[in-house]
């Protein structure tokens, strides 16, 4: 027969629990890998963009340091020391970066995206006559004699494996038409909200 006063001894028995408001260590390492890491990818990214990067200045001078360090030891200590200073960030400082390199990481997938686009579109004119000409038909101000030089050079270095002189110029040609376009698809962007703006 079960005992009727067991367990009602007056007290309850999570009463001796302490309560960790605290992370775990477990979880304190994984943050510390992640602002490491962080710092890592600030070190690692070019000097011009480390300085745009919102953060504190001791911070960006620590990471900054530790980019001119080319001794194996002394760059090992000073990512310790890159570490140590993330480690003083308070959330939103560290969201603030994480956005910025995310930002770049968006930024250069574009970038990879239309040097793609830029590549096939050259690849087409030599390929494909008719490519040059819905590419005069689209930009009427190209001079066509330039670039019938430029195709005819460019197929001609590729079959006697000749540096890529003329190959390379297309692909300059090319770039340029892209830019010209995103600058005024830009500029229509900007007008359009200027009439909304207005309305």
């Amino acid at each position: 027969m079960p005992n009727p006063n067991r367990g009602s001894c007056g007290y309850q028995s999570n009463e001796f629990e302490q309560e960790y408001e605290r992370p775990s260590k477990s979880e304190l390492k994984r943050q510390m890998t992640a602002l490491q890491k962080l710092g890592q990818e600030l070190v690692d990214a070019p000097r011009d963009r480390v300085k745009r990067v919102p953060m504190p200045e001791d911070v960006r001078d620590a990471i900054l340091e530790c980019q001119t360090i080319t001794n194996h030891e002394g760059r090992r200590r000073q990512m310790q020391f890159v570490g140590k200073k993330m480690r003083t960030l308070d959330e939103t400082e560290v969201a603030l970066i994480q956005k910025t390199i995310d930002s770049w990481k968006g930024a250069s997938k574009a970038e990879t995206a239309a040097m793609h686009s830029l590549e096939r579109k050259r690849e087409k004119l030599l390929a494909n006559d008719t490519a040059l000409t819905e590419l005069l038909a689209e930009n009427p101000e190209l001079d066509v004699q330039h670039l019938r030089t430029l195709i005819r050079n460019a197929r001609k270095e590729q079959a006697e494996n000749k540096p890529p002189k003329a190959y390379r110029e297309i692909f300059q040609i090319l770039k340029e038409i892209q830019q010209k376009q995103n600058a005024a698809s830009q500029a229509e962007d900007a007008d359009a909200a200027d009439e909304e703006d207005d309305a």
